[in-house]
């Protein structure tokens, strides 16, 4: 950067004509100005300016440098000033990962209101249930539902993933209700496959704070939370749903919940950054955005 600075009190040196107004210019001293512009020369191992008496003129390297440079340096202070825009200003493009059905149920309808309230942020978004990696796939911010694995990455819980196990009346009254969580080994559960493996342990805490685990089976298992839902609707078993993904089922009626004096911990919802000394801005005003608008009382405990 040294030369680029050389650079660019040379080129101010021909526009003002004189090394004493360019150091005005840019609140230099003449003899640092002086000094400066001797260092570029013997840098560049050539003489840029005739100095005179009267004025001053440029060699012939000196005005080719000038021809050339130019370009160079107004390309630079143009970069630079919008890159420092840019870390006080909410802009740019914004690429966040979602998880798909949470993504399209809840984020989505949120997506509008963000982009009117920061017209300048352009938003890529990418809805996949796969945990990507955020510096080598360029995503700026990734939302995750559940618990979290031990990473290198910045975590902002924006709201509590409480979860239910359910099961629809037609199950139930064919299958029975179980009383305890032994009596779900007898029952079709419905599994979901995720990036740690089938999840065929199910953890549970009692009224009396005791944990237990217990291990599931079934014949139907997915990847796919939507499918999960379908399938316990449809009568297919039990299954251990986030309450955001069966609420309206649960209010309704088409599911209840099960082991209702069971509970089951509760995970979060997070926003993930990679590691960064300075956050963009624009990533800071997403994060704060879904916070507020999920936050305490999200919209499908209401």
């Amino acid at each position: 950067m040294d030369r680029v600075g050389d650079l660019s009190l040379f080129l101010r040196v021909l526009d003002l004509g004189s090394i004493s107004a360019a150091a005005r210019s840019l609140d230099l001293s003449v003899a640092v100005a002086s000094q400066r512009l001797k260092r570029l020369e013997r840098d560049l191992g050539v003489r840029l300016l005739h100095r005179t008496t009267r004025q001053l003129h440029a060699t012939p390297e000196g005005a080719a440098l000038a021809a050339q440079g130019r370009s160079l340096v107004e390309d630079l202070e143009a970069l630079t000033s919008g890159l420092r825009q840019a870390g006080t200003e909410v802009a740019g493009t914004l690429r966040v990962t979602v998880p798909a059905s949470f993504g399209r149920q809840y984020i989505s309808p949120l997506l509008p209101e963000f982009l009117a309230l920061h017209p300048r942020v352009k938003l890529s978004v990418n809805l996949n249930d796969q945990m990507l990696d955020l510096v080598a796939s360029g995503f700026d911010l990734a939302i995750r539902v559940g618990a979290l694995d031990d990473s290198g990455l910045v975590a902002r819980k924006l709201t509590t993933n409480r979860r239910v196990l359910c099961a629809s009346p037609a199950y139930l009254e064919q299958h029975g209700h179980p009383r305890t969580p032994a009596d779900l080994a007898a029952h079709e559960c419905l599994l979901l496959v995720g990036s740690q493996g089938r999840q065929d342990v199910w953890r549970f805490t009692d009224r009396a704070g005791r944990d237990m685990a217990q291990r599931v089976h079934g014949r139907f298992e997915s990847n796919l939370g939507e499918l999960l839902r379908d399938a316990v609707v449809a009568g297919l078993g039990i299954a251990l749903h986030s309450t955001w993904h069966v609420h309206e089922e649960l209010r309704n009626g088409r599911l209840l919940q099960v082991l209702p004096d069971y509970s089951i911990a509760e995970t979060g919802i997070h926003a993930l950054m990679p590691q960064r000394r300075l956050v963009p801005p624009r990533v800071r005003a997403f994060v704060d955005f879904l916070a507020e608008r999920l936050g305490d009382h999200p919209p499908w405990e209401k």
